[in-house]
């Protein structure tokens, strides 16, 4: 079981760094506060963040 939790971290480790990269770097027509939400979304919420930045975020 503590090997799926690992697995399970990552992938979440891994979506928090992509939407923060994507945010900061890719999305310029984002407000700076929209961008500073999206980035606390994702750490709060992780891979669900990540899947919501992907589907109303990424314009």
């Amino acid at each position: 079981m503590s090997v799926m939790y690992d697995i399970w971290g990552l992938i979440t480790l891994v979506s928090v760094i992509w939407v923060i990269y994507d945010v900061m770097t890719r999305n310029d027509r984002l407000e700076p506060i929209k961008k500073v939400l999206w980035i606390i979304i994702a750490i709060i919420f992780g891979v669900l963040g990540a899947i919501a930045y992907y589907f109303l975020g990424k314009r």
